[in-house]
């Protein structure tokens, strides 16, 4: 259980916010539940994907790698990923 609730995706006001909630339903049957809660501050959400393009836009990690690193500091943290 999240520490933090996120937010309902129904109830988003950010129309960018909105839109990569709904992708993310529509590639994983839902949104990731740290975006839920990043969702809470349309600033924090921007940083945190401004964050994950720049870091798959640079190239200097690769995207398997990349996922496997989530994976790992998401287990480290407890995360039921």
């Amino acid at each position: 259980m999240a520490r933090v609730e996120g937010v309902k995706p129904e109830e988003v006001s950010d129309e960018y916010t909105a839109r990569v909630l709904a992708a993310q339903a529509g590639t994983w049957g839902a949104p990731l539940l740290n975006h839920l809660v990043y969702a809470r501050r349309p600033s924090i959400f921007r940083g945190v994907r401004g964050m994950w393009s720049g870091i798959e836009g640079s190239g200097l990690i690769d995207g398997t790698l990349g996922a496997l690193l989530n994976r790992r500091v998401a287990a480290l943290n407890g995360c039921e990923f």
